[in-house]
């Protein structure tokens, strides 16, 4: 087994059941899982992949995730969206996607994948920049959101610019920094939109160098100060991306994470 961590982002993964379409674009998409073995439906579960949300880094990364919680039980999709550096990425349609496609899932997943599919608002598993969507989400469209498991993400984007994390990601995305858009900021950023109305679990790892722990530290202390149902789960002896690979020693910790999340349904 490798000993780098990043070998997660290219490990090969069986290809998925099915491929949706939630709009008309070609990034407009989602792949879709069966849940290992028999039982009853099961709420979707919508996997939104990282990659400081840069065209380079695409779904594909998160295969070995999505199969490890297709193995938990889980309907799951993968899905993808416009990125920063494509047509239409950025502000506001990096966004836009990812909450078109929470909204949509649910239908499009229980027609492809028939009586594994409960019905009902889905469950978000995001990581990094795709852990600050899925709370976007939860910040914007609550309704169709039933909770969040947000891995490592950049969930306080004013930080994140200040800390100029991966080069510029925070103003390419949004268009400028905190002064120039404040507006942006304000709609998008989960440390000053808080997701309230929606349970909220954060696991994070306190060697992460990629997307630093203090980001969540914070996210959780306002959501909390605002009355929020949100817990932080930080592991020691975590970096970035054993969050995303079910044969990392942080897998038990994302699968009762998710568990915990699903007994509060």
């Amino acid at each position: 087994m490798s000993t780098d961590p990043r070998a997660v982002l290219t490990r090969p993964a069986p290809a998925p059941d099915v491929t949706v379409a939630y709009g008309e674009l070609p990034d407009q998409v989602a792949d879709l899982r069966r849940p290992v073995g028999a039982g009853p439906p099961r709420p979707l579960v919508v996997v939104v992949h990282g990659g400081f949300w840069r065209a380079e880094y695409d779904r594909t990364h998160t295969g070995p995730l999505a199969v490890g919680l297709a193995g938990l039980g889980h309907p799951v999709a993968q899905v993808e969206y416009r990125r920063t550096g494509q047509p239409g990425g950025g502000w506001p349609g990096t966004l836009a996607d990812v909450r078109n496609a929470v909204a949509a899932l649910p239908g499009l997943a229980a027609r492809a994948l028939p009586d594994r599919v409960a019905p009902g608002p889905p469950l978000l598993v995001g990581h990094s920049a795709g852990g600050q969507l899925a709370l976007y989400v939860a910040a914007t469209a609550p309704e169709t959101v039933a909770g969040v498991l947000a891995l490592a993400p950049v969930a306080d984007l004013v930080e994140a610019y200040r800390r100029d994390l991966d080069g510029g990601a925070v103003a390419a995305l949004l268009g400028g920094g905190p002064t120039e858009v404040p507006d942006r900021y304000a709609h998008a950023d989960p440390s000053i939109a808080v997701p309230w109305r929606t349970p909220t679990v954060v696991v994070h790892g306190a060697r992460d160098e990629h997307v630093p722990i203090a980001l969540s530290r914070t996210f959780v202390s306002k959501a909390s100060a605002a009355g929020a149902s949100t817990t932080l789960v930080e592991l020691p002896n975590c970096e970035h991306f054993a969050l995303i690979d079910p044969t990392s020693s942080a897998w038990p910790d994302v699968a009762d994470a998710l568990g915990s999340l699903q007994q509060d349904q």
